[in-house]
Parts: structure tokens; C-alpha cells; sequence
């Protein structure tokens, strides 16, 4: 039987009309409500296909969880759910910071539930590497879209993930699709590592940018366009709007650089205002056809193939990176060689090197039998 007990110990935080955003106060809203009882693993899957969002909630932070024996279960869950997804249009939303992107999606997602949609919004988070936490504030930027019955908005911390995805997106999508969500949105942390991450486990990648954003996409400007599928240029409104439709020139102009290939397809560049609601069903539909695309080319198969390859050799390189945390003669000597390599006694080679020795000599006790077992 699975018993989430500590869905508000463990930090997380629940998506519901009046969500807490503070831990204290909502460990008073669980001790209030009383515990919550015992569920088996095949009736919160049953629940989750039902759409409620109270074990949606709870199947999340079961595969956020990083205990071995939530692992485990949630192992048994997303085999359950896995049948029952796949179908949804996958975008991922970037842009440099200041961009919109949670305004956007607000008023992107309000426009998409009108037209019978069911949106889920996953909000990746950036974790302080240096206390651990999370701001995860983009809630409080989507507070119309979130209260609607119809979307669920999710903000996940990194957790210091690499490329600043949180750990278990992909694993939040399945569920999101199981409990019939036909629409994921993906918003990442900024411009950096983790568009690389988004964009391979995505269908459609859309850039939001500003008119005067130069500065800031300058330097990983080709890097960012060359995944991009989808580009707007954003709060094209009031003064702004004339300066939007140059900037959409400009970038138009610059995506036939990306590449020599004249035949080569190009991402639309379009201009939209999320305080007006102007370009965005020119947005969407851009996103619909660029789906379109795939199906008809037979790409998106080939894509969400590719995207599986990638996800299975991340959760190994993750499964190690935990092990070699947990190692015991990896602890035992990692202050040591760590302060020979600075004081200069001792190369960063050879330490890893006796890292590595001491970590392989651990590796039978750090992989637990039923950890592996499918």
C-alpha cells in the first residue's frame, strides 16, 4: 500500500485554487485537514485517469520524491499511466529574463482553455546552489490561469539538476497526459543550459523575445535560434508595438544566416501582446502548424523516439550521480583529496581517479535489487 504521509514535509507545493505558498502554512492546512489514508498504487493511478486533481497532486510529488522506495512505487505508476499519454502537444517556452514568459503563458493558456482545451503548465524553477532553495513564484504570475478549472499549473524545483530541469518533467508530463491534459506547456528558467534540456523533450520549441533584447541575446543568439521553432516577439503594445514588428524584421533577416540551406524550413517570427491578447492565436496556430509538419513528415514519431533515447541515458547519469553521493568511501575521502587538489599535492586526475576506485568498490551495496527490478 502507499501512504504519501509527507506530501507537505517534503517541501512541495500542491496545485489548488488557494495553494499555499508558504511551507509553515501549509503544514498547518495538512494538520488541520487531518492524515490522509492509505492508497494502493493502482487506485491512485485510477484517480489520476479520472482527472483528480487531488492525486494528480499527490502522483507528482510521488516522482519528485527522491527516496528509493517512492522511486519504486512511482516506477509502478508511470508503467500504469505510460499507455494513456503521449497524445498531447508538447511546447516548450523560452526567453531571455523580462521577456513575459509567465504572462504569456497566462494569457496564452486562458485563450487555449476557451477553445476546449485542457492546459497543464509545468514552471521549472531555478534552485540556489547555495541554500538549496527555490523562489517558485510563477504561479503567482499565472493566478487567472491557475484557478480555472481546466489547467493546472505545476512549479517544480530544479533541484540542481544539470541544465536546470527539474528532474522529474518528463515523468510530470506522463501524468499530465494520463489525467487527460491535451496541452503542456513548459516554461524553463531562462535562456541557457536548459533549453537544450526543454527542447528534447518537447514537439514544438517557441522564443519569446523583447524589441529590445539584443544585448541579452547577444552571444548565444544563433544557439538559441537554431532550436527555436516558434519565435514572437513580445509586449508588442502601446509604444512598443512598432518597435516589435522591426524586431521581427530583424530576426527574420537573421534566421536565413542560421542557415545556407535555402530550402532549409525557417521558424515564423511573429509579433504578440499578452496584455492585449493580440498575436497570440497567430502564435498557436504557428505551433499547430509546425505539429502539422512533423505528423505529415513523419518526424514527430522519429522526434519523441529520439527524446526517449535521450531521457533513458539522463536517468542513468542521474542514478549515478545519486549513487556516488551515497557512496560511503566516496564521503570518507572527498574533503581529503579535495583539499590536496587545491593545495596543489595532488592533480584533479589522480583524485578522480581514486574517487572513481572508491566508488566502484561501494557500487554492490549502492544498487538495491529492487531499485533496478521492473
Amino acid at each position: 500500500m502507499l501512504m504519501l504521509k509527507d506530501e507537505y514535509e517534503s517541501g512541495r507545493l500542491f496545485n489548488a485554487p488557494q495553494m499555499e505558498t508558504n511551507y509553515a502554512d501549509a503544514k498547518k492546512v495538512a494538520t488541520a485537514a487531518g492524515p490522509r489514508r492509505s492508497i494502493s498504487v493502482e487506485e491512485l493511478a485510477e484517480q489520476v485517469l479520472a482527472g483528480s486533481r487531488q492525486h494528480i497532486a499527490r502522483a507528482i510529488t510521488l516522482v519528485e520524491s527522491s527516496r528509493s522506495d517512492h522511486r519504486r512505487i512511482s516506477r509502478k505508476l508511470l508503467r500504469i499511466l505510460r499507455p494513456y499519454s503521449g497524445k498531447a502537444i508538447r511546447v516548450g517556452v523560452s526567453g531571455v529574463p523580462g521577456a513575459g514568459k509567465s504572462t504569456f503563458i497566462d494569457a496564452l493558456g486562458l485563450r487555449l482553455i476557451d477553445k476546449g482545451f485542457k492546459v497543464a503548465v509545468l514552471a521549472i524553477d531555478p534552485t540556489s546552489s547555495k541554500t538549496g532553495g527555490s523562489i517558485l513564484g510563477d504561479r503567482t504570475r499565472m493566478g487567472e490561469l491557475a484557478a480555472s478549472d481546466n489547467a493546472f499549473v505545476r512549479p517544480s524545483p530544479t533541484s540542481g539538476h544539470l541544465g536546470g530541469v527539474a528532474r522529474a518533467t518528463r515523468e510530470t508530463m506522463i501524468i499530465m497526459e494520463a489525467a487527460g491534459f491535451d496541452v503542456t506547456l513548459i516554461e524553463t528558467v531562462g535562456v541557457g543550459q536548459s533549453e537544450v534540456a526543454v527542447a528534447g523533450m518537447v514537439d514544438t520549441f517557441l522564443l519569446i523575445t523583447l524589441a529590445r533584447a539584443g544585448d541579452q541575446l547577444q552571444g548565444i543568439k544563433r544557439g538559441i535560434l537554431e532550436m527555436a521553432d516558434v519565435i514572437t516577439v513580445n509586449k508588442a503594445d502601446g509604444d512598443h508595438e512598432a518597435e516589435a514588428r522591426v524586431a521581427a524584421r530583424d530576426l527574420m533577416v537573421a534566421m536565413k544566416l542560421i542557415s545556407s540551406d535555402p530550402d532549409a524550413p525557417r521558424p515564423p517570427v511573429l509579433t504578440s501582446s499578452s496584455l492585449t491578447g493580440a498575436g497570440l492565436d497567430e502564435v498557436w496556430q504557428a505551433i499547430l502548424d509546425h505539429r502539422a509538419r512533423l505528423e505529415a513528415d513523419g518526424e514527430l514519431e522519429a522526434r519523441r523516439a529520439k527524446q526517449q533515447l535521450e531521457w533513458l541515458w539522463a536517468l542513468v547519469r542521474g542514478e549515478l550521480e545519486d549513487a556516488l553521493k551515497r557512496s560511503p568511501q566516496v564521503k570518507a575521502l572527498r574533503q581529503q583529496l579535495e583539499d590536496e587538489v587545491v593545495s596543489g599535492e595532488l592533480s584533479a586526475l589522480e583524485a578522480s581517479a581514486q574517487l572513481i576506485q572508491a566508488f566502484a568498490r561501494d557500487v554492490p551495496m549502492l544498487i538495491d535489487q529492487d531499485e533496478v527490478t521492473l
